[in-house]
């Protein structure tokens, strides 16, 4: 969904706002940035991830309903990544088979940092036992064939798209970035909300 045109995006002041790198030098580069919602919900689809580059020049912004956290199923069994918010994961991306079943953005590129949530309870729990590493942390969608209400089995730490319509869409954004540019890696910067 395009929620705003020829405009600088406010989410990019923030990018900037927390030290990390705005790509605006080409056509499409794109910013893909998640927002956690700082009092979101176990279980629900309750934060946004973000699509920013510019073409001729012009500001485009898509802004998808999507989880960045684990859902409920993963948070029971304990030992469940949580990707480290106020970061910025340069390169770590590439389109790859997520599962093998269909293409998503999968994690080739760089390690990434995940707070491992182990006490089994239906909290998420930042801020304690970092890990850095390659732990198939990746951004895709839940169900094939509707919006998805419940995160549950969607998520084991990744970051989940609920509508996959919304998800075709990115999945054409991102293409567009490696057509216009031969730029194949992703970056990712993840940012707690207001």
């Amino acid at each position: 969904m395009k929620v705003e045109f020829d405009k600088y995006p406010k989410i990019l002041e923030r990018v900037k706002a927390s030290g990390f790198v705005v790509f605006e030098s080409n056509d499409y580069d794109l910013n893909i940035i998640g927002e956690r919602n700082p009092s979101g919900k176990v279980n629900e689809f309750d934060d946004w991830i973000h699509v920013c580059f510019t073409v001729d020049g012009v500001w485009q912004w898509y802004a998808y309903k999507c989880t960045t956290d684990a859902g409920l199923h993963y948070l029971k069994k304990g030992n469940t990544a949580i990707l480290v918010h106020d970061q910025q994961y340069r390169g770590a991306y590439i389109i790859g088979l997520h599962r093998g079943q269909y293409f998503a953005l999968v994690q080739r590129g760089n390690a990434v940092d995940v707070w491992r949530d182990r006490n089994k309870d239906d909290q998420h729990d930042y801020g304690s036992n970092m890990e850095r590493g390659f732990f198939g942390i990746n951004i895709h969608r839940a169900s094939a064939k509707r919006e998805t209400k419940i995160v549950d089995e969607y998520s084991a730490g990744c970051q989940v798209f609920a509508d996959p319509d919304d998800f075709a869409e990115f999945m054409i954004l991102c293409r567009l970035q490696v057509e216009n540019l031969g730029y194949d890696q992703f970056s990712y910067t993840l940012l707690m909300g207001l």
